[in-house]
């Protein structure tokens, strides 16, 4: 293993660019692409693009780079799980997988064969380390904060990252960017799943297992039947719009059920919960929570963090219970937890109330 070597993660954007430029200045460093293709996910073409940028960025900063062939790994950790849980009803983040078992995971592998001890990405949130841990605190622009995604990553995984756009805000990205002569300093920044890129994750779905969502039936709270919809795959619990259904007042998809192919129509009141199960549970601060306690704690991505009590019911499940009720709380989505601007951890929810 090379000492003080550290491979930097490049998708071919500016903050990968900038997480090269800062993290090479110091380091034996070298570059890394991800190819995650495989038969009928991603884009050949995009990931053509995506390497030649990130091999030209390491040009210029005169280190080598490198390509990690990890489709299979990717399909199969990733993509077959996301399609899992669509399937099950629930609304999965492929992020979270991914950045579990690909980025920090099979990448980190990846570095260690070529010889280097760490890995940096251009991902959005700060380390401090201590005598006895790894810490993870949310960024300093909070509007570009990814410590959300990033909540399953153990204290192994931690001792050897580097994440160098912590303390950055986006605009300081761009300027160190166009500064250095970087050609993506203005690149525009990706919203969707990159693997699904219209953000039709139904069709996707049909399209890679080769079967079409079965219609099924609209219920209300109580059973009733209410209309027809074109398969649970095609909704997620909040929806209002492109239901397909006249009601003579504003429904909300509030529940569904791949059991019986169901989904439950109702009042936007009824998208409220107090209380969340999570389970596969991962904690970054300490082993476990000895006692309840006070958290902030988040169960969608671009949701604020709210007051919630948090108690560890086993090795594997939170319970948490929020001070006030919040809105379309989803199984299959993460809920994660801070003190203060420290990252505790999160887990997978898997029931509300």
């Amino acid at each position: 293993m090379k000492p003080n070597s550290m491979m930097i993660a490049m998708s071919g954007g500016v903050d990968s660019a900038v997480a090269a430029l800062l993290a090479s200045k110091d380091t034996d460093a070298a570059g890394v692409t991800m190819r995650l293709c495989s038969e009928g996910i991603g884009s050949t073409a995009q990931a053509n693009a995506d390497e030649t940028g990130a091999a030209a960025v390491c040009s210029l900063l005169k280190i080598p780079h490198f390509v990690a062939e990890l489709g299979q790994a990717f399909r199969k950790t990733v993509v077959e799980p996301f399609i899992t849980a669509y399937e099950q009803g629930e609304t999965p983040n492929p992020c979270i997988f991914c950045n579990k078992a690909i980025k920090f995971g099979a990448l980190l592998d990846f570095a260690h064969s070529k010889g280097y001890q760490r890995i940096a990405t251009g991902h959005y949130l700060r380390l401090e380390h201590t005598e006895s841990r790894t810490l993870l605190r949310r960024a300093a622009d909070e509007d570009k904060d990814q410590s959300y995604m990033l909540w399953s990553l153990t204290q192994d995984v931690l001792s050897r990252c580097e994440f160098p756009l912590g303390a950055l805000t986006k605009s300081e990205v761009r300027e160190l960017a166009a500064t250095a002569g970087l050609p993506m300093a203005q690149q525009k920044d990706s919203q969707d799943i990159c693997f699904v890129p219209d953000g039709d994750y139904a069709a996707f779905i049909a399209r890679i297992t080769g079967k079409t969502p079965a219609p099924g039936h609209y219920i209300d709270s109580e059973g009733h039947i209410l209309g027809q919809h074109a398969g649970q795959l095609h909704y997620t619990i909040g929806q209002r719009k492109g239901l397909g259904i006249a009601m003579g007042r504003p429904v909300f998809v509030i529940a569904k059920s791949a059991a019986d192919n169901t989904v439950t129509l109702g009042d936007s009141e009824a998208l409220f919960s107090k209380k969340l199960i999570a389970k596969d549970i991962n904690l970054i601060p300490y082993d476990r929570l000895e006692r309840p306690r006070k958290m902030l704690a988040k169960a969608r991505y671009r949701q604020k963090a709210s007051p919630a009590t948090v108690e560890q019911l086993d090795e594997n499940t939170l319970s948490v219970t929020f001070d006030t009720p919040q809105r379309a709380i989803c199984p299959g989505q993460s809920l994660v937890l801070y003190e203060d601007d420290y990252l505790v951890g999160g887990g997978f929810i898997t029931e509300k109330s």
